[in-house]
């Protein structure tokens, strides 16, 4: 999901078909093989270190990457693509320049420091989102700083923009030796955020240093103003510290479409500041939403690995639980800033029915995240046949006829 979106920590697993009565195919090799090494794990809070299964993920899929020419491995990406993918005509679109064989992405916070940019496809997604990246290294947070909340499908993260930093990131990204902008499978977008120890007033700058390094790489880049667990980082939300954040990136030379990342926890004249904001500035489009700082009607629930309510503990909440309150935002922003700004939905989204829902409402494209890590990889294909399904019921020639429709999921 975003940034810290959710628990990086947790490897995806195949979980119970998608809601709504979408296609559901079976489970190929990647689907069965989550079913039964990794969905076990996923089913208590308690259990297999989540930080530590993803980065061990993580190392797997870089090296992958790095050597996805070999004819082994390629094989193997092959046979992953045959699975998962859904190539067809009817979902593809183009926006701020980009062209998105599919809507359906993976948004930042899974892949940080960017090292399976060059093998996202094969996963079936149409894009995906790398970072939280920030100018300067970073530990982020102390741990424990990820949980996972299994029965409400949910997880808690504190993160705090843990990377590389971006000229380490640009050097991943090299070497990886992707293929030039706008000739890639899957779209690349670069989510940015502020270095913790740089000040709100210099935040313009050290935003600006990290898109100089990694704007030739990137297919899009969003400005990550949401993330709940940097301190003072939302207030760059606010109307005027966005703009001039803004106006600061679009000088650079090369500059990439340019995105916003919006919190959920908005009051709806902030919501409109924002839809108003991007209208002027010509923003490329809005991301809505990050994770929350609200508890969704989880403040008595207990989290397992510390014994204390969730009212008393800091970080955002992501999946099933925000899937509403992200809608709402996203209906606010449609109705706001009107049909033409391109939008993205994330949060809560995990089948095909709530992508529908999502993009009925007026989001381009979605993102998934949490519900990706509970689902599985099989996630990705069932929505795209979902959707798919839906164009068919509802006699649309394409995704785009979809987008803020107000259809209902039937």
């Amino acid at each position: 999901m975003d940034d810290d979106a959710t628990t990086a920590s947790q490897a995806s697993a195949e979980g119970p078909p998608g809601a709504g009565g979408s296609l559901q195919a079976g489970p190929g090799a990647a689907g069965a093989f989550y079913r039964r090494m990794v969905e076990p794990l996923l089913r208590t809070d308690e259990g297999v270190d989540a930080e530590q299964l993803s980065r061990l993920t993580l190392m797997g899929l870089s090296q992958v990457a790095l050597r996805r020419d070999w004819p082994l491995v390629q094989g193997a990406l092959a046979g992953l693509g045959a699975e998962l993918q859904r190539r067809d005509p009817r979902l593809q679109q183009t926006l701020f320049g980009c062209r998105f064989a599919n809507p359906v992405g993976l948004a930042a916070g899974f892949d940080k420091n960017g090292v399976a940019a060059a093998i996202w496809h094969c996963f079936g997604f149409g894009f995906a989102e790398l970072g939280t990246i920030t100018a300067q290294p970073q530990q982020g947070n102390p741990r424990p700083r990820l949980f996972r909340l299994a029965a409400e499908r949910a997880a808690l993260n504190r993160m705090g923009f843990n990377n590389l930093g971006a000229l380490a990131v640009r050097r991943i990204l090299e070497q990886q030796a992707l293929p030039p902008t706008g000739k890639r499978s899957a779209v690349l977008g670069i989510n940015l955020g502020k270095s913790r120890e740089v000040s709100l007033e210099l935040a313009p700058d050290d935003y600006a240093t990290s898109l100089e390094w990694l704007a030739p790489l990137g297919d899009y880049a969003v400005i990550n103003v949401s993330s709940p667990n940097t301190p003072g980082l939302r207030e760059l939300q606010q109307e005027t510290q966005l703009r001039r954040l803004v106006e600061r990136l679009r000088r650079l030379p090369g500059c990439p479409p340019l995105l916003v990342k919006i919190a959920p926890d908005l009051e709806d004249d902030a919501i409109d500041a924002i839809a108003r904001l991007a209208y002027q500035e010509g923003l490329a489009g809005v991301i809505a939403v990050n994770t929350s700082q609200d508890r969704l009607g989880l403040a008595n629930r207990t989290l397992g690995a510390t014994g204390r309510p969730l009212a008393q503990e800091s970080g955002g909440l992501s999946g099933r639980p925000l899937r509403h309150r992200a809608l709402a935002v996203l209906r606010r922003l449609r109705a706001m800033a009107g049909p033409s700004l391109p939008l993205i939905g994330v949060g809560g989204i995990d089948s095909a029915e709530s992508a529908w829902e999502r993009i009925s409402a007026g989001a381009s494209l979605v993102q998934v995240y949490t519900g990706w890590i509970y689902e599985g990889p099989q996630l990705v294909p069932n929505v795209l046949e979902g959707l798919i399904n839906q164009l068919d019921r509802h006699g649309l020639a394409s995704i785009g006829e979809a987008v803020g429709s107000g259809l209902p999921w039937r």
